[in-house]
């Protein structure tokens, strides 16, 4: 299938609520889990709630990585979207469950930009569409 990103949805449940409630650790583990994909960081920005919760987000030149926290349910909601085939975020999200120390985990992969439906939607002839496969 030639499609241009992967999206991996993540739902990490019964992570230590210390780690989830620390803006510094999320930060960083953000930004290792992106490196550990191989990915290329572009910039990073994070936001603390009050009084708990972490949200923020790793803009990757592959795409981005993101993440929302609810420290007072142990829970954290995650997007991994990379583009090409240099970039694996099946890795981060590797790396993020150990670091979150997730009990358990949900997560499906969605495919992005299918080439055939962009060609099929598209106005006008797009001529070479340039993938990776994925």
């Amino acid at each position: 299938m030639e499609q241009l990103g992967r999206h991996i949805l993540v739902e990490f449940y019964n992570c230590d609520k210390d780690i989830l409630n620390n803006h510094a650790l999320i930060e960083k583990y953000m930004n290792e889990a992106a490196v550990e994909a191989k990915a290329t960081i572009v910039t990073s920005c994070f936001h603390m709630f009050n009084p708990w919760g972490v949200s923020g987000a790793v803009i990757i030149q592959e795409s981005h990585l993101t993440i929302h926290t609810w420290p007072e349910y142990g829970y954290a909601s995650v997007d991994l979207f990379t583009c090409g085939d240099s970039v694996n975020p099946w890795v981060a999200f590797d790396y993020l469950k150990e670091k979150l120390q997730a009990e358990k985990h949900e997560a499906s992969e969605v495919a992005r930009g299918l080439v055939d439906r962009i060609r099929h939607n598209a106005h006008e002839d797009l001529g070479q569409i340039n993938y990776k496969a994925v």
